[in-house]
């Protein structure tokens, strides 16, 4: 008998028992396993708990699932904030992730505005820091050996809004300025982006422009060669394990060579926090034969673009050894004006750059840095922020990064760091099964005649038809 659809609802009661269950979804219930087992959500309660007030207010959203919803906006690829909330609102298996039952309603977009300006960025990094350790506990035990390298973000501010320091003229009333000093008497807008085109010398500065609707953001000109209102996102890579130990994010405009000590120090101590179970402050009333004990970086692999003899001398005196080529210069260095400390670093690290050790870290940086990036920015929407502020953007920007750890952890515990790339796993073998049953092989007994040679003929090429499909259908978790 053939149904109809009902375009209103029926006005009956469902019981809860009588719903079908969610669809089933192996990696986001294994995910869920992994965090129980691992205590997260005792965690994180106990660490948003002073900044609750108890007692007033309605029942807020718990941090549990604040997190999960970050954490599934990375796996699915979702930038803005609206996309997640609405995403777990309509999947029953993202419902079933984050622990709503079908008849609550998912936490709105605005619910996560509120929580994560009630939070510190320094819960954040706790966080992050909980996802390193659970990684130790699965057996991923970082090296001493990273890779930096860094990335522009686009902002949530356009330049057709940039007003100047001074004396807050828009772009606008600026050229309508030039144009009168140029002798072009009450201009319209037609002459004005014509002079506009034409004028030489046309630039702009981040020390006389600013955004006014998120002065953090700074003018730099993206990858694509576009220029975009960006901040700089910089990775700190383990390059044995491929986890990040520090994800910071500063101003477009701090050079490479000011931003890679503060990421060193900042993935060295979440390292130790990670490590060690405790604190900065309580490391630091530890015994220092305890604190010794703890695994420290030693290398630290970069392109040329972080070369500064400053830089290296800095490195030198924590510890670090670096691994940064030198840029081709057309004046040999003077050294005499400059501390001795500065030509000692920079001869160390030339003899370094100079060895195989270095080829072999420079390959795996370009390698397991860029697939960080990769993961991140483009699968996993990082690339363009939907938020305002440093603050802001850099605690949503750690989280996506925690998330991509996670998948790390998962690809060890579970064989697949994506969702997407267990469903494209599916495909490829259900495509294999259907060629080994077009042959007929499937129900032919071993050493009969249809085993002969063009049995396996036919059982090759249904093998190469499925590895093409895999190619082509397989999605990995970089996208690629």
């Amino acid at each position: 008998m053939m149904g109809r659809r009902i375009p209103s609802p029926l006005d009956v009661v469902i019981a809860l028992k009588d719903l079908p269950p969610p669809p089933a979804d192996p990696f986001y219930h294994r995910l869920n396993t992994l965090l129980d087992e691992a205590g997260f959500e005792a965690f994180v309660e106990d660490l948003c708990r002073p900044y609750y007030a108890e007692g007033f207010g309605r029942r807020g959203v718990p941090p549990g699932v604040y997190f999960r919803m970050l954490f599934y906006g990375y796996f699915e690829g979702l930038s803005a904030q609206r996309a997640i909330a609405w995403r777990c609102d309509d999947s029953r298996s993202g419902r079933a992730f984050l622990g709503v039952p079908p008849h609550q309603a998912t936490p709105d977009h605005s619910s996560l505005t509120k929580i994560r300006h009630r939070l510190p960025g320094r819960v954040h990094e706790q966080v992050f820091g909980f996802v390193l350790k659970l990684a130790e506990d699965q057996g991923l035990v970082p090296s001493k050996t990273t890779g930096v390298d860094s990335t522009l973000l686009e902002a949530n501010a356009s330049l057709k809004t940039i007003v100047r320091r001074d004396n807050g003229d828009d772009w606008k009333e600026y050229l309508r300025k030039l144009a009168v000093e140029a002798g072009i008497e009450d201009p319209t807008d037609e002459e004005l982006r014509r002079f506009d085109r034409q004028r030489p010398g046309k630039k702009v500065s981040n020390e006389d422009w600013v955004s006014p609707t998120d002065p953090d953001s700074k003018i730099a000109k993206m990858k694509d060669g576009t220029t975009h209102l960006a901040y700089k996102a910089e990775h700190v890579v383990d390059l044995k394990t491929e986890l990040v130990l520090a994800a910071k994010v500063y101003p477009a405009d701090q050079p490479d060579s000011a931003t890679l000590l503060p990421s060193v120090v900042a993935a060295q101590v979440n390292l130790m926090e990670a490590e060690s179970g405790l604190s900065l402050q309580e490391l630091a009333a530890q015994p220092e034969a305890a604190v010794a004990e703890l695994t420290t970086l030693e290398e630290a692999a970069t392109d040329k673009g972080y070369h500064k003899a400053e830089t290296l001398a800095d490195c030198e005196a924590i510890g670090v050894r670096t691994y940064i080529p030198e840029a081709q210069r057309s004046q040999p260095r003077v050294w005499t004006d400059k501390p001795p400390e500065w030509e000692r670093a920079y001869r160390n690290n030339r003899r370094r750059v100079a060895g195989n050790r270095s080829k072999q870290l420079q390959k795996l940086r370009s390698e397991k840095v860029e697939r960080s990036f990769a993961h991140v920015c483009e699968t996993g929407g990082g690339r363009r922020s939907w938020l305002r502020g440093l603050v802001q953007v850099g605690s949503s920007y750690l989280m996506r990064v925690a998330g991509h750890n996670l998948g790390i952890i998962m690809r060890r515990v579970f064989g697949k760091g994506t969702p997407r790339s267990l469903q494209g796993l599916r495909a490829a073998v259900w495509t294999w099964s259907c060629g080994c049953r077009r042959t007929g092989l499937h129900t032919a007994p071993v050493g009969s005649a249809t085993w002969g040679r063009e049995g396996w003929w036919r059982l090759l090429h249904s093998s190469h038809f499925a590895t093409i499909h895999m190619a082509e259908n397989l999605t990995f978790s970089t996208g690629c």
